[in-house]
């Protein structure tokens, strides 16, 4: 990918979106094209058992029922879209999804802002994400957020924040069967430094792909040929689509993985959820065993990319029927991540 003007502001990709089946309904094909609806009710709220995800009342989400009751009309002309709104379902590397940033907010909803960040978070999250905007954006205020529906009410919602290497959000669990509240993204540029070196110096995110490599170093030759592909996929949202059943036989099988092997993704998987609160993790488990669990997956790595050409991955995919996550760290990290029960 070539290096932009500013690095900072038009690392723009073409954007994906996912919504909810009557979102569909309700805009039409032809405005969502290439978008992947998401189911509105897990099968396991549909059969009376406990929820799995986050609810209206955890930390961030009371926090979000607060921001949105302290916003004014004007702001809330700027701010507030209807819940089955386009806008939500977009992800982005890099976007405003709204023209004020936090820093145009009141003191009082500046805090309100950071209370809802860190209650998104673990506590080793928040230290990441901090880093990680203070490097890409000269910090938290520099970003963007949007809220759709009526948080506070027993209405779907959902608080949405953008800038430059995230989109997070938090939904209550408005869409269920969806962890995160849908398709998310996460990367750094360490330093600021838009090309980083080969070993990603100070990259909060690249455990995520040490641990990736430590991986492919236990495959035998046969299981490497059939892990390592040469071109990587585009770096935007349409590579985490959920496919389902079309999910096409390439890389490798974690099932044909020996037990130590799949310890080891499964560690993988531990260190991409260390970031997030537990209940978004525990939502990401429960979405991950009802499409057939870990043994569903197909660990990929591709040569392109190869900062160094040192043989180690910068860029490769960890994909199931549905579960998505694209680690591209290359020239420096991108990461887009989708998650559902069922594509």
């Amino acid at each position: 990918m070539a290096q932009p003007r500013d690095s900072r502001f038009e690392e723009l990709e073409c954007c994906s979106t996912l919504s909810r089946r009557d979102l569909l309904r309700t805009l039409g094909a032809g405005v969502l094209a290439g978008s992947v609806p998401l189911i509105g009710r897990s099968a396991t709220a549909a059969a009376g058992q406990t929820k799995v995800g986050p609810s209206p009342s955890e930390l961030a989400e009371t926090a979000v029922a607060r921001f949105h009751a302290s916003l004014s009309k004007a702001q809330r002309e700027q701010i507030c879209f209807p819940f089955d709104h386009p806008l939500r379902s977009v992800v982005k590397n890099n976007w405003e999804i709204v023209k004020p940033a936090i820093s145009d907010l009141n003191k009082e909803q500046q805090a309100l802002c950071h209370e809802i960040m860190k209650g998104l978070c673990s506590e080793d999250g928040l230290e990441r994400f901090t880093k990680q905007m203070e490097d890409d954006a000269g910090g938290f205020d520099a970003y963007h957020v949007a809220v759709f529906g009526e948080p506070g009410t027993d209405k779907p919602f959902e608080w949405v924040l953008t800038g430059r290497h995230d989109t997070l959000r938090a939904d209550g669990n408005s869409l269920e069967g969806a962890a995160f509240g849908g398709p998310i993204f996460y990367g750094h540029a360490a330093d600021g430094h838009f090309n980083e070196d080969a070993k990603h110096t100070n990259n909060v995110w690249w455990y995520q792909g040490e641990q990736a490599n430590k991986i492919f170093q236990t495959l035998d030759d046969k299981q490497k040929a059939q892990a390592l592909i040469a071109k990587a996929e585009e770096d935007d949202a349409r590579t985490i689509k959920l496919k389902g059943a079309k999910l096409p036989a390439r890389g490798l099988a974690i099932a044909d993985l020996d037990s130590q092997q799949k310890d080891m993704v499964r560690q993988l998987l531990e260190m991409m959820l260390r970031p997030f609160r537990a209940c978004d993790a525990a939502e990401v488990r429960e979405c991950l065993d009802a499409a057939g669990g870990a043994d569903k997956l197909r660990l990929t790595y591709f040569k392109q990319g190869d900062i160094g050409n040192d043989g180690v991955w910068d860029i490769w995919k960890l994909e199931g029927p549905a579960f998505s996550w694209y680690f591209r760290g290359s020239p420096h990290v991108h990461t887009w991540l989708n998650v559902a029960r069922r594509a």
